[in-house]
């Protein structure tokens, strides 16, 4: 967490403290760092130079407009699985024609909205979804523009829930179907094949499942080519995972490095989508102590943020470090779990912390940049937090705190009868 640091006492980011952010927009509240936002982007484009590439940023691992503008300034292109998604690039100033499309259920009227849209790729993940996108490419005399995303059966040491590249997931399109579905695609009369995509997992922290994922995907280019269909660029997905506790993932350079020498034979322009790897660790948390509950088993410090604010924690029982807002010396505190007010048991954020606590303290949960904010809900009627964009040393909220009347927005009363 390098934007995210102690300078006399307090923990804060470019310059501007954590304590001073609560106190301008409250608790809950998610805080980002521009500065490390945009060195982790460049890390990734860096490591590119000199060869063809796009880096599409996963648009679901933080979807706030203006964390897309900021990237959308830097040149970045999008990974979207979304029309939501799409308009939200759109209305970030980014470039449709450096959208792709994934995901395994698009709608008709979707893809019909992404066309109109002039994106760059959509990933198809099924005959199915190829039949469909041809007859609505054909309703507007246009071609599709297609890479079929293509499931490589590797396995990954990550959460079941967010590995994707095994026969059994859902995605893609199994390995030994694809060369006769890419033969399929090709008769269409408006799909236009152009690249081969992969994804196989999120927060993954070795390099051997790329690899042996693109090792795949490189035979099985030979065989698309050797059949008379050109591939001009290849998807290589995100997943690159970061350090939430002790983990020590590869770097960008070494990454790209690795991908560059797979597919040094061919001229082709790699997509990479990451994601977490770069909103992970450019965003934390705030939140504030309610109450300390002591028990004979065990003692709780109960926040104003829960489950509806950070998901990860209860779905996939995540770890995210949390810190003090107020540097504590070493050795001082109890042992709490930091819990929520939200009616579940499993409405926790950290378990097992040794912290020195009282009410009203601040704490910052961090590594939450990534699918943080967008993964929250109203839960229990709890509004959404706040977000928050620290740039050199100002703050900017860039989501205002959902109220109560938001809440209700939409919803009516039955007449009376």
């Amino acid at each position: 967490m390098s934007a995210f640091v102690y300078t006399n006492g307090q923990l804060g980011a470019e310059g501007v403290a954590l304590a001073e952010v609560a106190a301008n927009y409250g608790t809950p509240c998610y805080v980002y760092s521009r500065a490390e936002i945009e060195q982790r982007w460049n890390a990734f484009n860096a490591a590119f130079a000199g060869q063809a590439h796009l880096l599409c940023y996963a648009v679901k691992a933080n979807s706030n407009i203006a964390v897309l503008n900021v990237l959308a300034r830097l040149g970045s292109g999008f990974d979207i699985v979304s029309v939501g998604e799409l308009e939200r690039v759109i209305r970030s100033g980014g470039d449709p024609a450096k959208v792709v499309f994934s995901g395994v259920g698009k709608r008709r009227d979707e893809m019909q909205e992404a066309l109109k849209a002039g994106i760059k790729c959509f990933n198809v993940e099924s005959v199915a979804e190829l039949e469909h996108l041809n007859l609505i490419a054909a309703g507007s005399s246009l071609q599709a523009p297609v890479s079929l995303r293509v499931n490589p059966d590797v396995d990954v040491d990550t959460h079941p829930y967010i590995a994707t590249g095994l026969k059994e997931n859902k995605f893609g399109i199994p390995y030994e179907d694809a060369l006769s579905v890419y033969q399929i695609a090709a008769g269409m009369r408006h799909i236009n094949v152009i690249g081969i995509d992969c994804h196989i997992g999120s927060q993954i922290t070795v390099m051997e499942p790329f690899i042996n994922a693109l090792e795949r995907l490189q035979q099985l280019i030979s065989s698309i080519e050797e059949n008379g269909i050109s591939i001009r660029h290849v998807d290589i997905g995100g997943g690159l995972g970061i350090n939430y506790k002790n983990e020590t993932p590869p770097t960008a350079i070494d990454y790209v490095k690795s991908v560059q020498q797979i597919f040094s034979g061919g001229p082709y322009e790699i997509i990479i989508e990451p994601g977490r790897s770069i909103m992970g660790n450019a965003g934390v948390l705030l939140t504030r102590v309610e109450s300390l509950k002591r028990t004979s088993h065990k003692n709780f410090a109960i926040v104003d943020a829960a489950m509806n604010d950070l998901l990860r924690p209860a779905l996939y029982d995540a770890w995210h470090d949390i810190l003090p807002v107020y540097k504590q010396a070493p050795g001082q505190g109890e042992v709490f779990d930091v819990v929520g007010p939200v009616c579940e048991t499993a409405d926790f954020l950290g378990k097992d912390r040794t912290l020195a606590l009282t009410e009203g303290d601040l704490l910052a949960v961090c590594s939450a940049g990534a699918y943080g904010f967008c993964m929250s809900s109203t839960y229990n009627s709890r509004p959404r937090a706040s977000e928050v964009m620290i740039d050199k040393g100002r703050m900017f909220e860039i989501r205002k705190r959902e109220t109560l009347d938001d809440l209700m927005m939409g919803e009516t009363l039955l007449p009376d009868v």
